[in-house]
This record gives C-alpha cells, sequence and structure tokens, in this order.
C-alpha cells in the first residue's frame, strides 16, 4: 500500500507488523475476506477499557450513571469518526469500486476505521503504547468530558419517562444503500408527539437525529 509510512508518522508509531495497518484501513467493500472487522471489533474493546478507567481516575466521586454518560460521549460513533478524519484516515482508507471517495458524512466506514487502527496498534504495540496513543488523540474529549452533555435519546427518554411512564416508541421506516454504507429510516415518537422521521448510517444514528428532531419540533428542553 502506497503511503503506509506517510501515513505511520501522522500515527507517531512504526508498525513491527504494516500488515496488520494495511488490514486496519481496508473496508469490506475492498476485500470480503481480509478487512478490518475483526480489528474493529478488538480496538472497540481496547478504547472502552482505556477511556473506562481514565474516566474512573479523574472522577472519583462521579456515580455510576454520571461515568456511563461521559463514557457514551467518549466512545459514540460521531467522537470516533471527529478523530479519524483529524487523523487523516479518510485519505488512506482502502476502499473497493463501488466507492471512490470518503466524505466527512461516511461516519460509520469513519469510525469503525478508526477503532481496527487501535486494535492493530494493540496487537503491534502492546497496551501501554496504545494507551498512550488513545489518551492523546481523545484528549480534547477527555478535557471537556467535566460537561455532562446528555445525547437525544436520553433527553428523550428521560422526558418520556418522567411525563408519561412510557419509553419513546421507534420504528424502523426504511434501509438503502450498499451493506457497507447504509441509509436508515426510523420513525420516533412518544405520548403526545406527532412521528419524526430520523435518517443515519447506522440504525443508532438515525434514532438520534429523530430523537433530536422531536425534542426541537416539540420544543421539549
Amino acid at each position: 500500500m502506497k503511503n503506509i509510512d506517510k501515513f505511520q508518522k501522522i500515527l507517531g508509531i512504526k508498525f513491527k507488523n504494516k500488515v496488520l495497518l494495511i488490514e486496519a484501513l481496508t473496508h469490506k467493500s475492498a476485500n470480503q475476506k481480509n478487512n478490518n472487522e475483526k480489528l474493529e471489533f478488538l480496538g472497540d474493546r481496547v478504547i472502552g477499557l482505556v477511556l473506562s478507567k481514565k474516566l474512573f481516575d479523574i472522577y472519583p466521586k462521579e456515580p455510576e450513571g454520571i461515568l456511563d454518560k461521559k463514557f457514551a460521549n467518549l466512545v459514540n460513533k460521531k467522537t470516533c469518526c471527529n478523530i479519524a478524519w483529524s487523523l487523516g484516515v479518510q485519505n488512506y482508507v482502502i476502499l473497493g469500486d463501488s466507492k471512490k471517495k470518503i466524505t466527512k458524512s461516511d461516519e460509520k466506514i469513519l469510525s469503525d476505521s478508526c477503532e481496527a487502527i487501535i486494535g492493530s496498534i494493540y496487537i503491534d504495540q502492546g497496551y501501554e503504547i496504545v494507551k498512550k496513543f488513545v489518551l492523546k488523540v481523545w484528549k480534547k474529549n477527555i478535557d471537556k468530558s467535566n460537561v455532562t452533555i446528555l445525547d437525544s435519546k436520553t433527553k428523550l427518554q428521560e422526558y418520556s419517562l418522567k411525563n408519561y411512564k412510557r419509553l419513546p416508541v421507534y420504528r424502523l421506516v426504511s434501509s438503502s444503500g450498499p451493506k457497507h454504507n447504509p441509509t436508515y429510516k426510523i420513525s420516533v415518537s412518544t405520548v403526545g408527539t406527532k412521528e419524526f422521521i430520523g435518517i443515519g448510517n447506522s440504525k443508532q444514528q438515525a434514532e438520534l437525529d429523530g430523537a433530536a428532531k422531536l425534542l426541537k419540533g416539540s420544543n421539549i428542553n
């Protein structure tokens, strides 16, 4: 793979086995068998361990519920996507012929690649190196974690339970597009509101979008 050395310099890590990094950057549209899905699975858990321990250390007096919300904000797809974009991952992902270029809207591809890269660093360099890397690239997000921002789904759930003792209702309306970059439409409603349609590259993203639209459209603070 061309420019792999350049990307290693961006990461600040010289791999013992460059094949691992290439695999981490290989989307399944390019190779159905040897792609980044397993490394993504591993990387997701590594990120979770590093960041949950960091939150545990810096917020010793916070209850589990608050830590969980802070953690969710640090590891969600949007955050991983933004970190991948800041590292220039979009310039190095290996794609199949069906997709030529990565844009900021390709949240799932970017976030999955970010997690896969973390997984590859862990295998190649060990826990201490990957821990330093995660804490470095997540630093701005960790620094902002002192403010707990509830995501739209959590806000809507708390509102619905408090006022109606019921959970919001999410319903899949449609899914379209290729498997590697799908588009989901999901309707969201709760007692006393009309349905709002959320759109996203994952069901979670579509639900968040729908919940945000409902909160705004129904003037729920």
